[in-house]
């Protein structure tokens, strides 16, 4: 069997049900042998798997998924193989969970005018601590009994199209590239899917972006092949994972069945190596 990864999952640490440690037991049960955890502007759960990743012989890759201002848009970038250690980045991820506070605040208030009885302290608690998201506010929604689950929650009130504009204090994705590089790590558009035109995937390539996240759930045959090509096009990276949000007690879980083959991953390995050579790194 050929070596495989899975490099977008999401844990406690996020709005995963996953512990971190239980990512890289399941990895390690569907013969994973890299795994990134990539939770939402914090990279805590790094830590807490790094020791249960050696004993269990899974390679854990740094990583985190960075929320950025892309003009109207939100834009997904995920960060790999930085240097964890720096409070540089860790510094400036601490200023994006007080961005995704206010902008969560937001999201509710929208809601409340949808005729929906909900609180912040009611979404907080159901992070218990995490990066707060609107998965937290979906789950709330399905335990008043607004929605019968989260997709639904999200098709009837929280996709991008049902809120509307809604103020954030996000970086612009220029930014977020720039600091990515300066602590030695790749920066990938996540879950590209329909959302940006030609144009606007120009626009990333041109800001520096490392790769696109080509292979991902959301993504079918046409949407992988055509971002494949792009990177090959454009001589940029390419990754991919299941974007696992779900538990132990799913029916059904993407980790282990989305993947990417191994030679990517090398091929990311070698670079951020050679960019650690070349800048400064920031600390």
């Amino acid at each position: 069997m050929l070596p495989k990864a899975d490099l977008h999952i999401h844990t406690t640490c996020s709005d995963g049900k996953l512990s971190p440690k239980e990512a890289v037991e399941v990895a390690k049960e569907k013969k994973l042998t890299s795994l990134s955890i990539t939770d939402h502007d914090t990279y805590k759960g790094f830590f807490e798997a790094r020791e249960i990743a050696d004993e269990l012989e899974i390679e854990l890759i740094p990583g985190v998924e960075i929320t950025s201002a892309f003009g109207e848009k939100e834009a997904h970038l995920l960060a790999y193989y930085f240097d964890p250690d720096t409070n540089y980045l860790e510094d400036f991820l601490s200023s994006q969970r007080s961005a995704r506070k206010n902008r969560i605040k937001g999201i509710i208030q929208t809601v409340q005018k949808a005729g929906l009885d909900v609180e912040y302290d009611e979404v907080w608690a159901e992070a218990n601590g995490a990066n707060i998201g609107r998965p937290h506010l979906a789950r709330v929604l399905v335990q008043k009994g607004y929605v019968s689950s989260p997709k639904e929650a999200f098709i009837r009130y929280l996709s991008d199209q049902k809120l509307g504009s809604i103020e954030n204090s996000y970086p612009d994705y220029k930014e977020v590239i720039r600091i990515v590089k300066n602590v030695g790590g790749a920066c990938v558009v996540a879950h590209p899917g329909k959302m940006y035109s030609s144009k606007e995937m120009t626009a990333f390539i041109e800001a520096g972006i490392d790769g696109i996240e080509c292979i991902h759930p959301s993504h079918n045959y046409a949407l992988q092949k055509k971002y494949t090509e792009l990177c090959a096009e454009n001589g940029l990276l390419m990754t991919g994972g299941s974007d696992t949000h779900e538990g132990k007690d799913a029916g059904y879980m993407n980790l282990g069945v989305v993947t990417i083959a191994y030679k990517h991953i090398e091929k990311m390995k070698k670079m951020t190596e050679q960019r650690k050579n070349i800048v400064e790194i920031k600390n």
